[in-house]
């Protein structure tokens, strides 16, 4: 499911909004970023802090749009505020933190929890021993013939787990 344009609109307001919390919180003036809606894979959201640029997951803000506009675009906002004002620091070091905390009233935790099932599915395989789950990377290889991979306990080559899923094998 992809969001409606008001979500993406959501989204830069809600980015605005940060920085207009940052701004009053440091007496600095940030430039808004470019907003794009086009991470991948499990990954909410990112900033790519020299390019001034935020990135989110359309899918996986269909599905947690609430989660998004609380937490996860604060979070990536502080990203370019702690760049802003200190520099390449860590990504979740304290600078980053304190602006979670301080400026925008959120505890700094650094992963979400958000299910990533149909932004990112995982292909279950097995072994001798044991159930394995697969990106859809690694899932695709195996496919293809160019790789092969095996378990790091019993040594044996993992196997593709193939269910009938509305009449439809899944793998």
């Amino acid at each position: 499911m992809k969001p409606d344009d008001s979500l993406f609109q959501q989204v830069q307001t809600r980015v605005t909004e940060c920085l207009v919390l940052a701004e009053r919180h440091t007496g600095r003036q940030f430039d808004p970023p470019l907003v794009r809606f086009n991470q991948r894979g499990r990954i909410a959201g990112s900033a790519w802090l020299e390019r001034w640029e935020l990135r989110f997951n359309p899918v996986l803000l269909a599905d947690n749009a609430e989660a998004f506009l609380a937490e996860i675009v604060p979070h990536e906002v502080a990203h370019l505020v702690a760049f802003a004002l200190h520099g390449k620091v860590k990504p979740h070091g304290r600078e980053w933190q304190s602006i979670m905390t301080n400026v925008f009233g959120l505890e700094p935790r650094t992963r979400h929890k958000l299910n990533t099932e149909k932004a990112s599915p995982v292909f279950t395989y097995q072994c001798s021993c044991r159930i394995h789950k697969l990106s859809l990377r690694r899932h695709n290889s195996v496919r293809r013939g160019q790789k092969r991979y095996q378990c790091i306990h019993c040594n044996q080559p993992l196997a593709p787990v193939t269910s009938k899923v509305k009449g439809k094998s899944h793998d």
